[in-house]
């Protein structure tokens, strides 16, 4: 059996875990793994401030909180997406706003953003689908333009990156996914870019339940007192130990992955020529992450064929988002603007392939074979 994933494990993590706990005796939040994870993503990925979450979802949340809403203002995102990129500027009161995505990437149409922006419009939110970067230029010089904020929800680009910048890094805010789903694991848990200095004390007011304890712990207060609103947003130490092995080996996993990213590339590009699918596009200056492989069928009823055909073969690909324009939710608390032609086409043809940490290449052309095998059959 070929599972659609597998959470990645190093084997260094339950020592971690264990000096976490046993030794230390440390297993709340903010202990010696969270502080030595967020320094390690903030040296790497060049962010301000970089603070652990209990999930990329409260992650979501807190950058909601910084941007400052008010009930009424407007928040600018693609309709292809996971529900928190939608539900954590719900809970704020904002009113949301679904544009199209590019078929190339599935990311947010950069085109598409002008047209959407009102006299209520505060942020716009691209989503780097499957690791690959949103195009930043044009969003951030919107942005601007218009004196809006941009939230990036990097939940799967860990690793990615954008003309040499790490994708979080790059708009006010950026927003991480440690799930167990993701290239990089801490059970369930998420990080927070903040890219401006102005916003870091209320970003650590925040996530300590409204305190200024971060303040208090740096000798700059004499005692911590409730400032501001706020919540439990700091994950367990044992959690942020867990991250902290994959951490030490984050290149050899990123390698891993775009191994078998590759052989999948190599393989079913003939079917790509042919016409049969469409493969994933990755545009110039833009480095993924192999976060995921997926192909386009020609509809729906093909993808639903396509699937039953390898799970017959014991392997496990899955179909990904449903547009949230046209959920109850995305109708309740939201609006379409323009068509979501793309969005609408492609969430139905749209099929993941298996991916994960040391998957073995036998593994990888043998779920490609099967696929070949399937249009052969045509």
């Amino acid at each position: 059996m070929i599972p659609f994933n597998i959470p990645p494990y190093v084997g260094t993590e339950l020592g971690f875990v264990e000096q976490a706990a046993a030794a230390n005796r440390k297993i709340s939040g903010d202990g010696m793994f969270t502080k030595l994870c967020s320094e390690w993503l903030e040296e790497r990925f060049g962010a301000r401030k970089m603070l652990l979450t209990t999930s990329g979802t409260t992650a979501l949340e807190m950058a909601a909180i910084l941007c400052d809403l008010n009930p009424g203002d407007e928040v600018i995102l693609p309709s292809y997406t996971f529900s928190t990129t939608a539900t954590a500027f719900v809970l704020v009161g904002a009113r949301l706003v679904f544009v199209d995505v590019r078929s190339d990437t599935m990311c947010i149409d950069e085109t598409k953003i002008e047209e959407a922006i009102t006299d209520k419009t505060r942020v716009i939110v691209p989503v780097h689908y499957a690791g690959v970067a949103c195009e930043m230029d044009s969003i951030i010089d919107i942005a601007r333009r218009y004196g809006l904020l941009v939230v990036e929800d990097a939940a799967q680009g860990v690793m990615s990156t954008y003309k040499g910048h790490h994708l979080g890094t790059i708009g006010d805010f950026g927003c991480y996914s440690f799930h167990e789903t993701k290239n990089y694991s801490m059970g369930e848990g998420g990080a927070i870019a903040v890219n401006r200095s102005e916003h870091v004390e209320r970003a650590e007011i925040i996530r300590e339940k409204g305190t200024n304890r971060s303040r208090f712990f740096r000798g700059q207060v004499d005692k911590y007192t409730w400032v501001d609103y706020g919540s439990s947003y700091l994950p367990s130490d044992m959690n942020a130990a867990y991250l902290w092995a994959q951490l030490q080996v984050a290149d050899e996993i990123n390698d891993n992955r775009l191994a078998t990213w590759g052989v999948y590339s190599r393989e079913l590009k003939p079917l790509a020529d042919a016409g049969l699918v469409s493969l994933p596009t990755i545009p110039e200056g833009c480095q993924h992450n192999a976060h995921m492989f997926y192909l386009k069928c020609c509809d729906l009823k093909e993808r639903t064929e396509l699937i039953g055909f390898l799970k017959a073969r014991d392997i496990f690909p899955a179909f990904h988002y449903v547009p949230l324009h046209s959920s109850p939710a995305g109708l309740r608390f939201g609006r379409a603007v323009g068509s979501m032609r793309v969005t609408d086409a492609d969430s139905d043809r749209l099929v993941r392939l298996p991916l994960y940490y040391d998957m073995s290449k036998d593994d990888a052309l043998f779920v490609s074979e099967a696929v070949k095998e399937y249009y052969g059959q045509r």
